[in-house]
């Protein structure tokens, strides 16, 4: 895992500046338990691209570019976001499914959507599963609500921003000790919304591998002498979107040789 402010790289004259956004096990608990979706996961951008995330709480809305931007607006409730993006999609509430995080937070906003009559995807762990998942009609996800990580709310705009989706997101640190933390890195307002554009901007590149079986990817398959792995990769210059089939071979890979056999 990165730290914040971490750098990387040979330092070479003419090597390029990037920010990167990595999580190289989204979903350890979804991981460890063989349960859906967890990610490798990373995005990289030009320098200074990137919102700078302190380690806490945002409260999130994430759709798919079937949605587009200008519709969400997370400073209304969930239910004027839900008609808003049925109208968009031109579909009834009632077609609509919402991914959440199964937390006790989210007890009143997971009453809110019932009762708009939407279905409900509830998930342990990994919401930057749930927000990619609004990317592809293919999963049935059209939105991503709730509290989760900020980290991960700029992996997720990373991923939306390159293929015409939205997100938006607000800090909700839990002590004065994140508050202290969040200033400290810059965020003076910590009441302000995040546009995707302010948490991912200029060229944007965002991969992800499946460890598990997910959403929108299948898990790592073990092929006895190899593995085969399911990818996507999205890139906002060209707003392509590709998913990728791999097959790796053991006797290839860097640390065949001081394997033990």
């Amino acid at each position: 895992m990165l730290y914040i402010g971490e750098k990387v790289g040979d330092a070479a004259a003419d090597a390029p500046r990037v920010d990167i956004a990595v999580d190289p096990l989204e979903g350890t608990n979804l991981c460890a338990n063989g349960l859906n979706d967890a990610l490798a996961v990373v995005a990289i951008a030009e320098h200074g691209q990137f919102l700078n995330a302190p380690d806490t709480y945002m409260d999130k809305i994430a759709v798919g570019p079937s949605v587009g931007a200008g519709v969400i607006d997370i400073r209304k409730t969930p239910t004027q976001n839900l008609h808003a993006i049925a109208e968009a999609k031109r579909v009834h509430v009632g077609d609509l499914t919402a991914v959440i995080l199964d937390r006790t937070r989210h007890a009143a906003l997971v009453d809110e959507v019932r009762r708009a009559g939407v279905r409900i995807r509830l998930i342990t762990d990994g919401d930057v599963g749930g927000a990619i998942a609004t990317t592809d009609p293919s999963t049935g996800i059209d939105v991503l609500l709730g509290i989760g990580g900020a980290p991960e709310g700029v992996l997720g705009a990373a991923a939306l921003r390159c293929v015409g989706g939205d997100f938006q997101g607000v800090l909700k640190p839990r002590n004065n000790t994140e508050v202290t933390r969040a200033r400290a890195m810059g965020i003076a307002d910590i009441t302000r919304v995040f546009q995707i554009d302010e948490l991912a901007t200029g060229d944007v590149m965002f991969a992800a591998t499946g460890v598990t079986d997910g959403f929108l990817l299948r898990g790592v398959r073990m092929l006895g002498d190899g593995a085969e792995t399911s990818s996507v990769v999205m890139r906002s210059r060209s707003g392509t979107t590709r998913l990728i089939r791999a097959r790796h071979r053991f006797e290839h890979g860097p640390d065949y040789a001081a394997a033990p056999r």
